[in-house]
């Protein structure tokens, strides 16, 4: 039996990030002159020798022969210091990167001691000196409580025209009350919906959405919208939804004022929710492949009445036995079935979040399951060796039509609990093509994955493929997911270490 290990500086080592600052460093307090990084040896006073620009055009890489517009789109993609630092690699490429459109991050500026000031002056010199149009500005949520004027006149400059990408991120203080902020709350500038006919993505924090603000909006082309501690009334978030035709992708984060969200949606793909609400409809969703259950510690009940195409649920904890999620009469709570008359055939990946590892219980889920094909179970921090298994399930071994090919084990210590919950599935899985264990930095030894591959009898294993692989989880977890894009992972449970 072959068994895999990534080594532990392949999960630890962190690649150095590249430099920022290269020989061409900006000024502390910029002007729009500053933002231009072309390096003093260009010479621009000197006049060219004959025949110069003849040479330099002879020696044009295949790249630099692309016209304008399409070096422009590709400068467009690099952070805001790396598409500055094209204007030093030829003359052919000096004028592009203030034509391009702009993909300015406030996070990817440099800043002197006094940050915050020193990154604003950077955003309004970089602004006003830009001369093409907007592709993608990030800017902290904060600023629409404090600089708020600054923000709209910044959002009215003809640079951001067109604009495909707008994210204001939220960063909440450590131990501090999101709902206490949400109440406080202010209005945005009405500038901020300028783009609503461009936009593709778009993350709105830390504002209180009025009804009348968001009454008429229309979204025509946004594959992709995060709301994260806002004040929304439950009419504005429908009508928000209900005017965004191509939506693909939703995160609801720390939502106020709304008891029940009930989402109704031809085009949705995926959803992720942490959110103090009581409830989550599912009323009409044709496209939805991923249900995503970002925070673990809370008592929502989520009900899901049209969703044929669903593939991906979870995280359901067990912690917390007053949450429910109903698919027609079948009611899970917590993680027990306390109602099985529908089974969901089409949920292929399954995250789930134990008191500790329980074969019953996760027989009992792939009843409900059935074409389950992978589990990612994870146990609590401290490990619980009673009692593994009461057999309650052993008359159905028989007759269960085990599909699962990937089995990922969270905060595996190695304890007899968790050995024998590992083993009833080598021993029954007869199409398993893998067995992972994520254990942690001191466990990570060949001796500790000899002693395993004897406890989990892997000669006795029922899927001859199958492979036990040990890793050094990062403790990768879906309540992390603070960014819309990760709602479009095929499979965002898996550890991208």
């Amino acid at each position: 039996m072959e068994m895999e290990s990534a080594g532990p500086s392949a999960k630890r080592e962190q690649l150095a990030a590249p430099a920022i600052h290269g020989n061409a460093p900006l000024p502390v307090v910029p002007t729009a002159e500053a933002i231009d990084l072309e390096p003093a040896v260009a010479e621009r006073s000197e006049e060219p020798s004959p025949g110069a620009e003849e040479d330099e055009e002879e020696s044009l890489d295949h790249i630099s022969r692309l016209p304008d517009h399409v070096l422009g789109e590709v400068i467009s993609l690099l952070t805001i210091m790396e598409g500055s630092r094209t204007q030093i690699l030829a003359s052919r490429w000096r004028h592009l990167w203030h034509a391009a459109p702009l993909n300015l991050d406030f996070c990817a500026l440099p800043a002197s001691n006094n940050m915050l000031p020193s990154r604003c002056a950077f955003v309004s010199a970089i602004i006003a000196a830009h001369q093409g149009s907007g592709r993608r500005l990030c800017l902290p949520a904060r600023h629409l409580q404090c600089r708020a004027d600054a923000v709209d006149a910044w959002l009215r400059s003809h640079a951001l025209d067109n604009l495909q990408e707008l994210e204001f991120y939220f960063c909440c203080a450590k131990h501090c009350d999101p709902e206490l902020v949400i109440e406080a709350l202010l209005p945005p500038p009405a500038s901020i919906f300028r783009f609503s006919s461009t936009l593709r993505a778009a993350t709105i924090s830390n504002c209180y959405l009025v009804d009348d603000m968001v009454e008429t909006l229309r979204f025509p082309h946004l594959r992709k919208l995060a709301l994260m501690c806002v004040k929304i009334s439950e009419v504005s978030l429908h009508n928000i939804i209900s005017g965004c035709p191509g939506l693909e992708c939703l995160l609801l984060s720390t939502i106020s004022s709304i008891r029940c969200h009930r989402i109704n949606s031809t085009t949705l793909r995926s959803i992720g929710i942490r959110s103090s609400s009581e409830q989550l409809i599912i009323e009409d969703a044709p496209m939805l492949e991923r249900l995503l259950y970002l925070e673990m510690n809370m008592q929502m009940q989520i009900l899901v009445i049209s969703a044929p195409k669903l593939e991906t649920l979870g995280c359901i904890p067990e912690k917390y036995t007053d949450s429910k999620i109903v698919f027609g009469s079948t009611v899970i709570q917590g993680l027990r079935i306390d109602s099985l008359a529908t089974v969901v055939r089409t949920v292929k990946i399954l995250s789930i979040h134990m008191l500790f590892f329980d074969q019953d219980m996760v027989i009992d889920l792939m009843r409900c399951f059935p074409c389950l094909e992978k589990l990612y179970a994870k146990e609590k921090s401290w490990p619980w060796d009673g009692n593994p298994w009461h057999r309650k399930n052993w008359d159905l071994l028989t007759s269960l039509d085990f599909r699962l090919k990937t089995i990922v084990l969270r905060c595996y210590h190695g304890t007899r609990l968790q050995a024998h919950f590992a083993t009833f599935f080598v021993q029954n899985a007869r199409m398993l093509e893998s067995m992972i264990l994520e254990v942690e930095s001191c466990d990570y030894n060949g001796d500790f994955f000899e002693k395993q591959h004897e406890m989990l009898q892997m000669e006795n294993r029922a899927s001859r493929g199958a492979r036990l692989s040990f890793t050094t989880g990062c403790h990768h977890d879906v309540s992390g997911i603070m960014h819309v894009d990760d709602l479009d992972l095929a499979d965002p449970f898996a550890c991208r270490c």
